[in-house]
């Protein structure tokens, strides 16, 4: 039997199963209110039929036979809950069983890293600087290629020399870097007034300066209340599994994706969200949320 036959079997049997599921749930609910409406119209009529057996015993009768009645009423209720409570559990797991097998049979193409380095390098073949940038990054990821430092010396030129052009200047180099490499702190150093302590601390003061590479994309997973209780976390630690992101570090090792966690993107009820660029994906799955990259990085290209 081939794959397609057996993915179409396991479907029939899922959709099945799901019927039944859905069929017994009905029953169990049906059942549950038919109960509740008719306990307080039997005590009734069982009080009814005591007083008037004080009055005439003669009619004991027709309270045992109420009694009997009431009983084999309740012990058929009690039948068809146990049937329809026992055929639930059996239509849960045959459901649960075709799905995942299905879900095994067909495998989950989820995209990987090396997919998603060749997509955005062949789209941005033609986009000048960043297509430069990925390149570098997909030959080579450390830090012993040369710098160009021409972008500071024109900084320092534009902004001056002194302590207070120290903002600036780091701007600037973030700007064009998209973070501050050493060597460039150190040529504002070598230059003008500024100090290594000041740019320390105005690099560790202000959230917005980086002192490491990010990434050609950012993906911002929101930890917010709505999307921590929904999985935000799983989602993250899935995204850096997935990207081969280091303990300790929000980039990936081809400078594709910079991993960070916000504390709110606007979107509750999309919960959990991420957003990669300006494309944001919702409801997700740790799963889903990797394919998501794929698919931001197509629509952002």
């Amino acid at each position: 039997m081939s794959k397609d036959d057996q993915s179409r079997i396991l479907l029939a049997g899922a959709v099945v199963s799901a019927a039944v599921l859905a069929i017994c749930a009905t029953l169990l609910i049906v059942e549950y209110v038919e109960a509740s409406k008719d306990i307080e119209p039997d005590e009734q009529h069982v009080l009814a039929l005591q007083k008037k057996i004080a009055a005439d015993a003669t009619l004991a009768k027709d309270l045992e036979a109420e009694h009997e009645r009431q009983t084999v009423t309740q012990q058929q209720r009690r039948d068809r809950q146990e049937g329809a409570t026992w055929a639930l559990i059996a239509a849960a797991i045959v459901f649960i069983t075709c799905a995942k097998w299905r879900t095994t049979l067909e495998g989950y193409k989820t995209v990987t890293l090396e997919k998603l380095v060749e997509l955005t390098v062949s789209a941005g073949a033609g986009s000048g600087k960043r297509a430069s940038r990925r390149r570098a990054a997909s030959d080579a990821t450390d830090e012993t290629e040369s710098l160009d430092l021409r972008a500071v010396d024109e900084l320092i030129a534009q902004f001056g020399r002194s302590p207070e052009a120290a903002i600036p200047i780091m701007q600037g180099i973030q700007a064009h870097y998209r973070y501050l490499p050493d060597e460039a702190l150190d040529r504002v150093c070598q230059l003008t007034e500024i100090t290594p302590a000041q740019i320390a601390g105005t690099s560790s003061f202000y959230a917005h300066f980086r002192r490491s590479p990010v990434g050609d994309h950012v993906v911002r997973v929101c930890h917010g209340t709505a999307c921590h209780v929904a999985g935000a976390r799983q989602i993250t630690e899935e995204i850096r599994r997935h990207l081969s992101i280091p303990e300790g570090e929000d980039t990936d090792p081809q400078r594709m994706f910079t991993v960070d966690e916000v504390a709110c993107l606007g979107c509750c009820s999309l919960a959990p969200v991420l957003m990669v660029d300006d494309h944001t994906a919702g409801r997700l799955t740790p799963t889903s949320a990797c394919e998501s990259l794929y698919t931001s990085v197509e629509s952002n290209e």
